[in-house]
C-alpha cells in the first residue's frame, strides 16, 4: 500500500504488513537525482514504540525516515538497526543519535563502517554534494552484537539474525515474528545484480538457505520492491549460478581477463546494474578463488 511520497526520486513508503513499512528506494545507482536514496529502510511499529531498521544514505535522509516514522506512528523511536556496513544505509543513524536513539549493529559491521566509511563520505560529498550530505558521519554503535539474539522490544519479538560473514561482515537480517516480515539487509537484493565486493559466497549461500527454513511471509530487501520468499531464492540463485561459472573458468585455467570475458550469466541480464556489476562480481569472485588455491 503506497501512503506517501510525491517527488518521483524520493523513497516510497509502502506498508508491507500490519504496523509494518518500508521505505522503498530508487534502486538505481546513487546520484545527485536521486539523493542517493537508491536502498531500502524500514520499520516495526509496536505497542509502545518504532524499531528502525536501517538509516539512509545521509543525515538528511535520516531526518526524512525519522519524520515519515513520525507522522505514520505516534510512538517514539526506541532503537535503529545497522543491517551491513553499506553507505546507502548507514549515514542516516548520526540523525536518530542525535534525537538520543541508540544504534544497534554487529561488531564486525561496525568495525568495518570505522575502517572505511570516512572514505565512503568523502567520495559521497563530492558526488551528491555538501549540502546534501551535511551533518553525515560515520557513528559507533551504542550497542554491538556477535550472534543471533531475540529481541523483545516495544512490545514485538524482534529476530537479530546473525549467519557469519556473507554479503559483508557482521550481516545482519531482522526478523518480526508477529507478521513473519523479514528485512533482509544486504542478504536479499530484488531486480538488480548483488554486489560481491566485500561478499563470501559460499557464507551467503549458507545464510540464504537459512532463511528459507524461517516462516517468512514478506521480505523487504536491501534493494529493490519488496514481495514474498521467493526473493530469497532468486539472489541464491544468481549467487550458486556465478560461484559455479567462475570456478569452472578458474580451473580450466582462464586468466582473469577471459574468465571475465567467458562468464555472461545470460539468464541474469535483465536485472539493473548487470552490465556495471557482473564483470566487477566475477573479478571479485576470482580473485577470491586465487586466495583459496593452495598452489
Amino acid at each position: 500500500m503506497l501512503l506517501c511520497c510525491t517527488a518521483a526520486a524520493a523513497p516510497q513508503l509502502r506498508q508491507v504488513a500490519p504496523s509494518v513499512f518500508a521505505l522503498v528506494g530508487d534502486n538505481a545507482e546513487v546520484s545527485p537525482e536521486n539523493n542517493g536514496d537508491v536502498a531500502n529502510v524500514g520499520f516495526i511499529v509496536g505497542d509502545s514504540g518504532v524499531i528502525a531498521v536501517d538509516t539512509g544514505i545521509s543525515y538528511a535522509a535520516g531526518r526524512r525516515m525519522f519524520e515519515t516514522i513520525s507522522e505514520t506512528a505516534s510512538k517514539p523511536v526506541t532503537l535503529a538497526i545497522l543491517t551491513h556496513p553499506v553507505q546507502e544505509f548507514i549515514f542516516g543513524a548520526a540523525y536518530f543519535q542525535a534525537q538520543g536513539i541508540p544504534l544497534l549493529a554487529h561488531r564486525d559491521a561496525a568495525a568495518l563502517m570505522q575502517k572505511r566509511c570516512n572514505n565512503c563520505l568523502r567520495k559521497l560529498n563530492a558526488l551528491l554534494g555538501a549540502a546534501a550530505m551535511r551533518g553525515s558521519k560515520v557513528v559507533v554503535p551504542d550497542r554491538l552484537i556477535e550472534q543471533s539474539i531475540m529481541l523483545h522490544l516495544a512490545g514485538r519479538n524482534i529476530d537479530l539474525l546473525y549467519y557469519g560473514h556473507a554479503s559483508a561482515p557482521g550481516d545482519l537480517a531482522v526478523f518480526d515474528r508477529q507478521t513473519g516480515t523479514l528485512f533482509a539487509g544486504g542478504l536479499v537484493i530484488a531486480d538488480r545484480i548483488p554486489n560481491l565486493r566485500d561478499g563470501k559466497i559460499p557464507g551467503w549461500v549458507s545464510a540464504l538457505e537459512q532463511l528459507k527454513t524461517l516462516p517468512i511471509r514478506v521480505v523487504v530487501p536491501g534493494i529493490g520492491p519488496p514481495g514474498g520468499p521467493e526473493l530469497i531464492d532468486h539472489t541464491l540463485a544468481y549467487l550458486q549460478a556465478l560461484d559455479h561459472a567462475v570456478n569452472l573458468s578458474y580451473r580450466s585455467g582462464a586468466s582473469l581477463i577471459e574468465a571475465i570475458k567467458q562468464v555472461q550469466l545470460v539468464e541474469f541480464r535483465n536485472l539493473s546494474q548487470y552490465e556495471l556489476m557482473q564483470p566487477q562480481n566475477v573479478q571479485y569472485r576470482y580473485r577470491q578463488l586465487e586466495d583459496e588455491d593452495p598452489r
